[in-house]
Protein backbone atom coordinates (compact mmCIF):
# COMPACT_ATOMS: atom_id res chain seq x y z
CA UNK A 1 0.00 0.00 0.00
CA UNK A 2 1.48 3.59 -1.03
CA UNK A 3 2.47 5.48 1.81
CA UNK A 4 -0.03 8.65 2.47
CA UNK A 5 2.59 11.04 1.89
CA UNK A 6 3.42 9.32 -1.82
CA UNK A 7 0.03 9.01 -2.69
CA UNK A 8 -0.57 13.02 -1.69
CA UNK A 9 2.44 14.05 -3.82
CA UNK A 10 1.45 11.57 -6.75
CA UNK A 11 -1.97 13.33 -6.63
CA UNK A 12 -0.54 16.89 -6.21
CA UNK A 13 1.17 16.38 -9.32
CA UNK A 14 -2.54 15.65 -11.20
CA UNK A 15 -3.70 18.59 -9.80
CA UNK A 16 -0.88 20.69 -11.19
CA UNK A 17 -0.76 19.60 -14.67
CA UNK A 18 -4.66 19.80 -15.08
CA UNK A 19 -3.94 23.44 -13.37
CA UNK A 20 -3.62 24.54 -17.36
CA UNK A 21 -6.85 22.89 -18.10
CA UNK A 22 -8.36 24.90 -15.37
CA UNK A 23 -6.91 28.28 -16.70
CA UNK A 24 -8.50 27.38 -19.92
CA UNK A 25 -12.40 26.69 -18.71
CA UNK A 26 -12.57 23.20 -19.72
CA UNK A 27 -14.46 22.12 -16.90
CA UNK A 28 -17.73 24.23 -14.77
CA UNK A 29 -15.92 23.32 -11.80
CA UNK A 30 -12.62 23.92 -12.68
CA UNK A 31 -12.07 26.78 -10.31
CA UNK A 32 -12.14 24.68 -7.35
CA UNK A 33 -8.97 22.28 -9.06
CA UNK A 34 -6.55 21.53 -6.24
CA UNK A 35 -6.15 21.50 -2.39
CA UNK A 36 -8.58 23.23 0.31
CA UNK A 37 -7.90 23.22 4.40
CA UNK A 38 -10.64 24.24 6.92
CA UNK A 39 -14.14 23.28 7.18
CA UNK A 40 -13.70 20.62 9.77
CA UNK A 41 -12.51 23.88 11.75
CA UNK A 42 -11.48 27.17 11.07
CA UNK A 43 -8.44 28.00 9.42
CA UNK A 44 -4.93 29.81 11.38
CA UNK A 45 -4.36 33.22 10.42
CA UNK A 46 -0.80 32.33 9.50
CA UNK A 47 -0.74 28.98 8.31
CA UNK A 48 1.54 28.33 5.25
CA UNK A 49 1.26 26.83 2.36
CA UNK A 50 3.46 23.54 3.63
CA UNK A 51 1.28 23.47 6.31
CA UNK A 52 -1.78 23.62 4.40
CA UNK A 53 -0.64 20.47 1.83
CA UNK A 54 0.43 18.98 4.69
CA UNK A 55 -3.37 18.44 5.70
CA UNK A 56 -5.32 19.43 3.49
CA UNK A 57 -9.48 18.06 4.35
CA UNK A 58 -11.19 18.81 0.76
CA UNK A 59 -9.19 18.10 -3.01
CA UNK A 60 -10.83 18.71 -6.12
CA UNK A 61 -10.12 16.76 -9.33
CA UNK A 62 -11.71 16.47 -12.76
CA UNK A 63 -13.29 13.58 -11.53
CA UNK A 64 -13.27 12.79 -8.33
CA UNK A 65 -14.23 14.52 -4.97
CA UNK A 66 -12.15 13.71 -1.83
CA UNK A 67 -12.70 14.77 1.85
CA UNK A 68 -11.14 14.08 5.48
CA UNK A 69 -12.78 13.75 7.99
CA UNK A 70 -12.06 13.90 11.88
CA UNK A 71 -12.44 9.75 12.46
CA UNK A 72 -10.72 8.20 10.02
CA UNK A 73 -7.20 8.10 8.35
CA UNK A 74 -8.09 7.88 4.92
CA UNK A 75 -9.75 10.33 2.32
CA UNK A 76 -13.60 9.48 1.63
CA UNK A 77 -13.66 9.94 -2.45
CA UNK A 78 -16.58 10.57 -4.33
CA UNK A 79 -17.10 10.22 -8.26
CA UNK A 80 -17.85 13.35 -9.72
CA UNK A 81 -21.26 12.16 -12.02
CA UNK A 82 -22.58 16.40 -12.79
CA UNK A 83 -21.29 19.50 -11.92
CA UNK A 84 -23.42 22.74 -12.61
CA UNK A 85 -22.23 26.45 -11.86
CA UNK A 86 -25.17 28.77 -11.40
CA UNK A 87 -25.36 31.94 -9.38
CA UNK A 88 -25.31 30.63 -5.72
CA UNK A 89 -21.97 28.64 -6.81
CA UNK A 90 -21.18 25.49 -8.02
CA UNK A 91 -23.68 22.20 -7.51
CA UNK A 92 -22.03 18.40 -7.68
CA UNK A 93 -23.64 15.71 -8.24
CA UNK A 94 -21.51 12.75 -7.06
CA UNK A 95 -22.52 8.62 -8.75
CA UNK A 96 -24.84 6.70 -6.17
CA UNK A 97 -22.55 3.92 -4.33
CA UNK A 98 -21.62 2.56 -1.51
CA UNK A 99 -18.51 3.22 0.39
CA UNK A 100 -15.94 0.24 -0.69
CA UNK A 101 -14.12 -0.54 2.29
CA UNK A 102 -17.36 -0.73 4.41
CA UNK A 103 -18.53 -2.53 1.72
CA UNK A 104 -16.30 -5.31 2.02
CA UNK A 105 -16.09 -5.32 6.11
CA UNK A 106 -19.44 -6.01 7.28
CA UNK A 107 -18.21 -6.58 11.09
CA UNK A 108 -18.30 -9.50 12.93
CA UNK A 109 -19.95 -12.88 11.52
CA UNK A 110 -21.27 -10.38 8.24
CA UNK A 111 -24.13 -9.25 10.68
CA UNK A 112 -23.63 -5.09 10.54
CA UNK A 113 -24.99 -3.39 7.63
CA UNK A 114 -22.99 -1.48 5.23
CA UNK A 115 -22.17 1.81 6.20
CA UNK A 116 -23.70 4.82 3.85
CA UNK A 117 -21.66 6.16 1.19
CA UNK A 118 -19.61 9.04 2.80
CA UNK A 119 -21.05 12.56 2.19
CA UNK A 120 -20.64 15.96 3.84
CA UNK A 121 -23.37 15.85 6.03
CA UNK A 122 -25.61 17.99 3.79
CA UNK A 123 -29.73 16.97 3.24
CA UNK A 124 -28.48 14.66 0.30
CA UNK A 125 -25.25 12.54 0.86
CA UNK A 126 -24.81 12.57 -3.32
CA UNK A 127 -25.01 16.30 -4.05
CA UNK A 128 -22.68 19.04 -3.03
CA UNK A 129 -23.19 22.96 -3.27
CA UNK A 130 -20.41 24.94 -3.09
CA UNK A 131 -20.31 28.40 -2.68
CA UNK A 132 -17.56 30.56 -3.51
CA UNK A 133 -17.01 33.85 -0.91
CA UNK A 134 -13.62 34.78 -2.70
CA UNK A 135 -10.87 33.54 -4.85
CA UNK A 136 -9.48 31.70 -2.36
CA UNK A 137 -12.23 31.11 0.22
CA UNK A 138 -15.63 28.75 0.17
CA UNK A 139 -18.35 27.03 1.98
CA UNK A 140 -20.99 24.30 1.82
CA UNK A 141 -24.03 25.73 3.29
CA UNK A 142 -26.25 23.81 5.14
CA UNK A 143 -23.10 21.20 5.42
CA UNK A 144 -22.86 19.75 9.04
CA UNK A 145 -19.97 18.12 8.33
CA UNK A 146 -18.45 21.35 7.14
CA UNK A 147 -19.48 24.25 9.73
CA UNK A 148 -16.60 26.47 8.87
CA UNK A 149 -15.07 27.87 5.64
CA UNK A 150 -12.63 26.36 3.52
CA UNK A 151 -9.43 27.85 2.20
CA UNK A 152 -7.11 27.60 -0.77
CA UNK A 153 -3.74 25.79 -0.01
CA UNK A 154 -1.13 28.33 -2.10
CA UNK A 155 1.97 27.36 -3.68
CA UNK A 156 4.94 26.45 -2.07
Amino acid sequence: MPRPTALLAALLGLLTASGAMAQSGGAPHSWLFGTWTGGLFPVPSGMTAQACLAQPTFIVTRDVVMRASITDITFAQRLVETVRNGSGGTDFRFVQGSDPVASISRGLLGLEAPKPTPGFGCENPDVLHVQRRSENEIVFPGCADFPNPLVRCGAR
